[in-house]
C-alpha cells in the first residue's frame, strides 16, 4: 500500500467514526446546528492530524481502533478552528476544501455556534471510556488538548496572526506565531499517541521533537503553496497572505531559501525519530509528504 493509500485508508476510518459521533439529532425543532457541524467536519480533508496520532500510537503497539476516539476529538478541534478562521472577523474566506465555507453555507451565527459545539464535543469525546479505560490517561489527554487549542496554543497563535497583519515581524516572531497557530495541534497529535501508548519520557520527548520540526515544515510548505499554488487544486484561495499583509517565512526568506529551509526541517523531523528505527517509517513518510504536496 502506498503512503497516499495509507493516508486515505486512515482518513476513512476517522471519517467513519466522526460520522457516528455526529449522528444524534439535537434537542428542539431546528437541525441547523447539527447540519452545520456535519458540513464542517465531514467535508473531506486529509485528516493529517489524526493520522499522526494513529501513527504515533502504533509505535507503542496500539491498534487503530483503540485510538480512533482520540483522533476524532483532535479532528473536531481542527475543524472548529477552520470554521472560525474562515469567518469575516478572522481570515474572511469563502472557499474551503473546494466548497463554500461554513458561514457562507449556514450564516455567521450558526457557523460560530457550530465551531463552539465542535470544540466542546472534542472534550466530551476525550472524557469517554472509549477513548481509554484509564481515567488518568483521559484527563491527561484533556489537559494536553486544552493547552494546545487555547490561550497557550492555537487561539493565541490566531490572535498573534491577526495582530501581525500589516506589521513587520522578524524570523523569530513568525516562528513563534506559527508554532502556536499551526504547530500546537501537531504536537498534541504525536504526544497523544505517546500518552495512549504509555510511552517512557525519552520516547515522548522524541515525538515532541519530531512534531516541532514537522509543524514548522507543514506551515512553510503551506506558505509556499499560498505563494505559488493553484486554487483549483488546493480547493481554497491562494495569495491570501500577501494580500492581507501577513508576515510569513516565505516572505522573509524568499522562495528559494524557504525551500532550502523546508528540506532542513524535514531532515530534522526524520532525525528526531532515530530512537524508533524502522518502526517510525510512516512518520518519516508523512514529513516528506507534507513537504512535497501540491494540494
Amino acid at each position: 500500500m502506498s503512503f497516499t493509500q495509507e493516508l486515505e485508508r486512515a482518513a476513512g476510518l476517522v471519517e467513519g467514526r466522526l460520522a457516528e459521533l455526529l449522528t444524534r439529532e439535537p434537542a428542539g425543532d431546528s437541525g441547523a446546528l447539527a447540519a452545520a457541524m456535519r458540513y464542517a467536519v465531514l467535508g473531506g480533508g486529509k485528516r493529517l492530524r489524526p493520522f499522526l496520532l494513529l501513527a504515533s500510537a502504533r509505535l507503542f503497539g496500539l491498534r487503530e481502533d483503540a485510538c480512533l476516539d482520540a483522533a476524532a476529538a483532535l479532528e473536531c478541534v481542527h475543524c472548529y478552528s477552520l470554521v472560525h478562521d474562515d469567518l469575516p472577523a478572522m481570515d474572511d474566506d469563502s472557499l474551503r476544501r473546494g466548497r463554500p465555507t461554513t458561514h457562507i453555507a449556514f450564516g455567521e451565527a450558526t457557523a460560530i455556534l457550530a465551531g463552539d459545539a465542535l470544540l466542546t464535543l472534542a472534550f466530551e469525546i476525550l472524557s469517554g471510556e472509549r477513548t481509554h479505560p484509564d481515567p488518568a490517561v483521559r484527563i491527561e489527554l484533556v489537559g494536553l488538548l486544552a493547552k494546545a487549542g487555547g490561550w497557550q496554543g492555537m487561539a493565541q497563535g490566531q490572535a498573534l496572526d491577526l495582530a501581525a497583519e500589516g506589521q513587520s515581524l522578524d524570523l523569530a516572531q513568525v516562528a513563534t506565531l506559527q508554532a502556536l497557530k499551526t504547530g500546537a495541534l501537531f504536537q498534541f497529535a504525536c504526544e497523544a499517541g505517546a500518552v495512549l501508548g504509555r510511552a517512557d519520557p525519552e520516547a515522548r520527548a522524541a515525538l515532541v521533537a519530531y512534531a516541532t520540526a514537522f509543524g514548522q515544515a507543514f506551515q512553510l510548505a503551506d506558505d509556499l503553496l499560498d505563494a505559488e499554488g493553484d486554487a483549483a487544486l488546493l480547493g481554497k484561495a491562494v495569495a491570501k497572505d500577501a494580500g492581507r499583509g501577513k508576515a510569513t517565512l516565505v516572505g522573509l526568506l524568499g522562495i528559494e531559501a524557504a525551500r532550502l529551509r523546508l528540506g532542513e526541517l524535514v531532515q530534522a523531523a526524520e532525525t528526531a525519530l532515530a530512537p524508533f528505527g524502522s518502526t517510525a517509517e510512516k512518520l518519516r513518510e508523512t514529513a516528506r509528504f507534507v513537504a512535497e504536496r501540491r494540494a
